[in-house]
């Protein structure tokens, strides 16, 4: 099942790894205004198009894309599910299903995440990095997944308006079910993040952001929240700290920019623990570096969802249309 938007050759790519499955192929795209139906259609794979009067979202089209493959395949019992912009590779489904097979309590299985074109830039390294990740029991898979497609229809699928981090929303509800979620040591998919700009970097860390404190609020009344650890971080070094440096820059005489010292003993703190991992100095300074530049992107993500929160609190508490007119007196 793939979900797509305006990938071009990326989708071509995509599609034909999933062809070579031999499987049921349903791809879901997302308004693209480029030719990714066209290019679906030609070799024959089942397409739909979003209606466009809701929200897109990657949950979203997922859920759709797999109704429409049951609707068509009744007896499907796994559904791995991929993104537009990755290429399957070849033999991960038996890896995949293997590794179902010998767990019977896990719900669902993802392996190796690469990027196609790891050095084209430094954001496209960072990625790279970011995929890195040892095997065995985890809380959460990426959207590129294998899954139980009954587990995954009585958790409720993906929830569709979240905007990001939907694969962490559900893989917490099916853990809470008993059900477990695996990384194995193989290779699942090539990803082609084709990021060549800051801006586009930091548009995907604010976008974390938004996400992290969306999840941690949503969950906040579960046994487990999620992103407790990411969402404090983001608040401590993305807002705090500018705030106290410059607010108390008169007051202190300047001795208040002391604090901005803790960013370099951050950053030497996550070069310690990737470096534990096998990276090399440079891609473990490089990681380090912009770890913690994206506590600022982030901390407006996470800025912005407290805003936008905050309004909607508001227009419930103070709904004029609700209040009695004043009577003549």
């Amino acid at each position: 099942m793939v979900i797509g938007r305006n990938e071009g050759q990326r989708l071509r790519t995509c599609l034909a790894s999933a062809a070579r499955t031999g499987l049921p192929v349903v791809y879901v795209d997302s308004g693209s205004t480029d030719d990714s139906l066209a290019l679906a259609r030609a070799p024959g794979v089942d397409t739909l198009a979003l209606d466009p009067s809701r929200p897109f979202t990657a949950g979203r089209g997922r859920n759709e894309g797999l109704r429409r493959l049951l609707e068509r395949n009744r007896d499907v019992e796994l559904v791995q599910f991929i993104d537009g912009d990755c290429e399957l590779h070849p033999g991960w489904i038996e890896k995949g299903v293997a590794a179902l097979s010998a767990t019977p309590r896990a719900t669902a299985v993802c392996g190796r995440v690469r990027e196609r074109f790891r050095d084209a830039t430094i954001y496209n390294r960072l990625c790279d990095l970011e995929w890195d990740q040892p095997p065995g029991e985890i809380d959460s898979c990426g959207g590129n997944a294998l899954w139980r497609a009954p587990v995954f229809l009585k958790a409720g699928g993906f929830d569709p308006t979240l905007i990001a981090g939907e694969e962490a929303d559900l893989c917490l509800r099916v853990r809470a079910s008993g059900w477990t979620v695996l990384r194995v040591d193989a290779e699942m998919v090539l990803h082609d993040a084709a990021m060549t700009r800051f801006a586009e970097w930091w548009r995907r860390a604010f976008r974390v952001g938004y996400a992290y404190t969306e999840g941690w609020y949503r969950t906040a009344r579960s046994p487990e929240r999620l992103w407790t650890r990411e969402t404090r971080s983001t608040l401590f070094w993305g807002v705090f700290v500018p705030l106290a440096a410059f607010t108390l820059l008169l007051p202190t005489s300047g001795w208040s920019l002391l604090a901005l010292g803790g960013y370099p003993t951050l950053a030497l703190r996550v070069r310690r623990q990737v470096s534990r991992r096998g990276l090399s100095p440079r891609d473990a300074n490089l990681y380090a570096v912009f770890c913690v530049l994206a506590k600022f992107p982030a901390a407006l993500g996470l800025l912005q969802f407290v805003a936008l929160r905050l309004a909607r609190r508001t227009q419930r508490v103070v709904d004029w249309r609700a209040i009695p007119k004043a009577k003549n007196r």
